[in-house]
């Protein structure tokens, strides 16, 4: 695998080059994007900054504007650059495309197919987790989408990258991958591919679905657990929320990244495998009778709890009255 560019530390002690992206931060914390172009200017809200006067220089120094601005000078990261990239599609966000690298143990060397490419993001993220002796298949139903995602990959890694391969088309329909250690799906209806990813993963492998809202989780979940190539799928979601820290005023901000996604991951048993039938309660009415002591397809090991005996004077929650 050649060599590919990202916007880091390719320098000695990470110097600023002609043709590089920064970003310059202001002391209100407003961020400004450039590329670095020898002889040029930017112009801000206050004066102008001469590009010679950082190429050349390390990350992490500070510049004035004929204005009296300061900027904070330092190449933006990939967390940086998926959300401010050019879009086609919603970008999956660093929060969701973090998760997504750790739950779906997205490893180097994986072999991965990624199912709807969208603007880019998550191709960028999976990318650098599989490494150079990895491979990312992604496949894109749109081609606006896709040549989207094509360049805002290429623009990151600074050109094409060898370990990756784009393909227009549905994941159902196009997919020719074989022996997948990893499948992410970011798509509308993902229940509509299980079983050509049931056919791409190795015994072992995962599969991951990215979906927005609760119907949709709730569609995958079940025909994951339907299909019987799938031990019990697992839903979650992350929220984060910064801290406002000065002094002694440490306290929670007013804003914090809430709901972006629901993900669901679920392993890929071995051909031919049953999974254990798993025992659950479910919520009264949840299923058509006589559900609430059914046995269905999955690899817990729940089993309802007995009816409970209640008294006079006695409740189901906590302890009874003295």
């Amino acid at each position: 695998m050649s060599a590919t560019h990202e916007p880091g530390p390719r320098t000695p002690h990470g110097i600023l080059r002609d043709g590089d992206q920064v970003q310059l931060t202001d002391p209100k914390g407003r961020i400004n994007t450039v590329t670095l172009a020898a002889g040029k200017q930017w112009h801000g809200h206050k004066g102008y900054l001469q590009f010679d006067e950082i190429i050349g220089r390390p990350e992490g120094i500070v510049v004035r504007s004929t204005g009296g601005i300061d900027y904070l000078v330092f190449r933006p990261l990939l967390q940086d650059f998926a959300v401010r990239m050019p879009r086609g599609a919603a970008v999956v966000y660093p929060k969701d495309a973090g998760q997504i690298v750790a739950m779906a143990d997205i490893f180097p060397g994986a072999r991965v197919v990624e199912a709807g490419a969208g603007s880019g993001a998550l191709s960028c993220f999976l990318l650098r987790a599989v490494g150079e002796h990895g491979t990312l298949s992604s496949y894109e139903r749109r081609e606006d989408f896709a040549e989207v995602a094509r360049k805002n990959v290429e623009k990151f890694f600074g050109g094409p990258h060898p370990s990756w391969k784009l393909t227009v088309g549905s994941l159902e329909d196009a997919i020719t991958e074989t022996d997948v250690d990893r499948v992410v799906l970011d798509m509308l209806a993902p229940w509509e591919c299980l079983d050509a990813v049931g056919k791409a993963l190795v015994p072992g492998g995962l599969v991951c679905a990215y979906v927005a809202t609760t119907t949709q989780m709730s569609r995958v979940v079940e025909g994951l657990r339907e299909h019987g190539s799938f031990a019990e799928p697992y839903a979650f979601e992350t929220m984060v929320r910064s801290w406002h820290v000065e002094g002694l005023a440490v306290r929670p901000d007013h804003r914090m990244i809430g709901h972006t996604g629901f993900l669901i991951t679920a392993r890929r048993l071995a051909d031919g495998v049953t999974p254990p039938l798993r025992r659950r309660r479910p919520a009264k009415g949840a299923y058509p009778e006589p559900a609430e002591n059914e046995l269905t397809r999955g690899n817990g090991n729940t089993f309802p709890a007995e009816p409970v005996n209640v008294t006079d004077g006695e409740s189901e929650i906590g302890s009874p009255p003295a």
